[in-house]
């Protein structure tokens, strides 16, 4: 503690206002193991539409590297889309039913022990008295044999029909989860399984690579999935920005970056909630961020808003909350909030301290969407709606001038990460289906 306090004293900073959030470096130890064939492995599988249902969407399509492994906009296309980003469009012979109601989020640092929930309403959770350890959606159907949460995590979006399923009437994958057959022979998974088996480069990959496999046969979707997670994890840690520099005492902030961190760290209670290593509590707060698009309801539901953790725990004062994201990179992952209405870092600041007042003042010109039909404002034109949102947020306002977000984003850019924007494997030029690897021009 002597230590970190004569450091802080020379980077300017007071240290008993800051080192009492100031986080630990980070270091092997937060980071569960990988095992870098299995990574290789996982990478084509990334990259590769095999596993959507019309065989036109990856995870690289909307999680890509050369856009911070998110996509670039505020709610995008997953089946029925043309193309990566900004240039993403609705595919005039395949339209897709709705946009994806949620913002991609970012990949940085999931393969970190402390990243046990998962998803922006936490619907994906390590819990050890669940068959496998994993909480779900799918409950009791939910099959053993993923290794983490971010395995089980990966794997969610190929039974999404706005994702990568497409529609029941597209598909043997869109139709077999129409018909709730996800698990077991002939479900879903198994079905993806087998198309992934029946490719010889595949085959001979995952045998080698898990000793548990005899033959390509006996490749199941737990396999796939772990060999993904574990490219996710290899591929964008992060722990080589200049604020881990920082934290381990080998450089030193100043200027405008240095108020910077002094506003997060003791001013303001920023770190309150963006707290740790990561910067993020893992945990759920109602923060009024605009709610654009399709929202997220069931199929016999009417609405365009988004509920958030409830959806989850059933808890009226779960509404409308959303699970504090980690910081890392944050730079390069706009738009910002679970539905994407932000995008401009500064503007995001000075609305999430003043959540009430944000939502209020809040400029429609921030948002980007790829062209489609529909009201995406529907929820904002509901005067009801907005009042219940703001009516739920409990966080006093922190008073920012413009100066302090200036100083905080400067800081912030401190958090990104040169080697995991990059990637440690980078994006492979083919993959074993033929089929084409997502690039953006």
């Amino acid at each position: 503690m002597k230590t970190l306090h004569i450091f802080l004293l020379l980077v300017g900073v007071a240290a008993p206002a800051v080192s009492q959030h100031l986080p630990a470096p980070v270091d092997d130890n937060d980071y569960a193991p990988v095992d870098l064939q299995e990574a290789k492995l996982g990478q084509l599988l990334f990259y590769d539409p095999i596993l959507s249902g019309n065989r036109e969407t990856a995870c690289a399509t909307c999680h890509h590297p050369a856009l911070g492994t998110s996509d670039g906009v505020s709610l995008s296309f997953g089946d029925g889309g043309i193309g990566i980003g900004q240039n993403r469009k609705a595919d005039p012979n395949n339209l897709p039913e709705k946009r994806i109601p949620r913002n991609s989020p970012a990949l940085f640092n999931l393969g970190v022990h402390e990243f046990t929930v998962l998803f922006h309403d936490g619907r994906l959770e390590a819990d050890a008295s669940r068959p496998g350890g994993i909480r779900t959606p799918m409950d009791a159907d939910m099959v053993v044999g993923f290794t983490s949460v971010l395995s089980a995590q990966t794997m969610f979006p190929v039974l999404s029909r706005d994702e990568m399923a497409g529609s029941y009437n597209e598909n043997e994958i869109g139709k077999l989860v129409r018909q709730g057959r996800i698990t077991g022979s002939g479900g879903a998974w198994d079905v993806l399984a087998r198309r992934v088996a029946d490719i010889p480069e595949y085959a001979s990959a995952f045998t080698a690579t898990y000793s548990h496999l005899d033959t390509p046969s006996d490749i199941a979707f737990t396999d796939i999935s772990n060999a993904i997670a574990a490219f996710v994890s290899y591929e964008w840690r992060s722990d080589t920005s200049r604020f881990d520099a920082v934290l381990r005492g080998t450089e030193q902030l100043s200027g405008l970056e240095q108020k910077g961190l002094g506003v997060f760290y003791a001013d303001r209670g920023c770190a309150d909630c963006h707290s740790g290593s990561f910067q993020t509590d893992h945990k759920f707060y109602v923060m009024a961020a605009p709610q654009i698009g399709p929202g997220k309801a069931a199929t016999f539901e009417d609405h365009t808003r988004d509920d958030g953790r409830f959806r989850v725990t059933g808890r009226d004062a779960d509404r409308f909350a959303f699970r504090t994201p980690s910081l890392r990179n944050i730079a390069s992952t706009a738009p910002y909030g679970h539905a994407g209405a932000h995008a401009d870092l500064s503007a995001f600041i000075k609305a999430h301290a003043d959540p009430v007042r944000g939502l209020k003042d809040y400029d429609r010109s921030q948002v980007i969407l790829p062209e489609f039909t529909g009201n995406d404002f529907a929820l904002l034109d509901d005067l009801a709606q907005t009042d219940a949102i703001t009516n739920a947020v409990k966080t006093a306002p922190i008073n920012l001038s413009d100066g302090d977000i200036t100083a905080i984003v400067a800081f912030l850019n401190t958090l990104t990460d040169p080697i995991s924007k990059t990637g440690r494997l980078g994006v492979p030029a083919s993959v074993p289906s033929g089929l084409q690897v997502p690039t953006v021009d």
